[in-house]
């Protein structure tokens, strides 16, 4: 493991072997980062956080608690994964908020995902295994397994395979033009053919 004598790590969070934490970052209270993990320059990652093995989570990205990463999980610079559904800074009675007067909820990034940079997740969400948020998405529901999600809001414009190159249909179903890997569509989801 490698951290930069200039991250801030906090002593309860549990850093897995080969991971490397970059200047600047910010490791919470009872965080969890996998194996081999990069956590860039900058980048904070809330207390409770769940990160699997094998990530990557770039430049000034935001990775607020309740969040979980799955293993392979890409986050690009400047993401935003949020917590709060109805964010205030005060009650209504003009009191300052505090941790009791709200329930953080959090973004689910499922194995293999990744989001592009400066793309914003408000959760509650989902994003499925293998999908691909496109930078500067605004993603406010659910992406479904290997969706490419694009805009403000974020929607489907297509599909992606697990070396994450958009697909081409042709007349058997979808086909990956790099690894040739053949998926099906039923139902608006998108399986790989075995």
């Amino acid at each position: 493991m490698f951290v930069a004598e200039n991250a801030d790590v906090a002593a309860s969070a549990a850093v897995g072997d080969g991971t490397k934490i970059w200047d600047l970052a910010q490791v919470r209270e009872n965080a969890t980062i996998g194996e081999d993990c990069i956590v860039g320059r900058g980048a904070y990652i809330g207390s409770g956080v769940t990160v699997g093995s094998n990530c990557k989570i770039q430049n000034q990205a935001l990775v607020y608690e309740p969040a979980v990463l799955e293993d392979g999980v890409f986050i690009g610079p400047a993401v935003v994964l949020t917590n709060d559904t109805f964010p205030r800074a005060v009650n209504p009675d003009g009191t300052l908020k505090s941790a009791a007067d709200w329930e953080p909820v959090g973004v689910v990034v499922r194995s293999g995902a990744s989001i592009g940079a400066r793309a914003v997740c408000v959760a509650p969400v989902v994003i499925g295994s293998w999908a691909t948020v496109a930078a500067g998405a605004v993603v406010t529901r659910d992406v479904p397994d290997f969706a490419l999600v694009a805009g403000v809001p974020a929607r489907r414009i297509g599909w992606v395979g697990r070396a994450g190159i958009p697909l081409v249909q042709d007349a058997e179903g979808w086909v990956c033009p790099t690894t040739g890997e053949r998926y099906r569509e039923n139902d608006d989801k998108l399986e790989v053919v075995a």
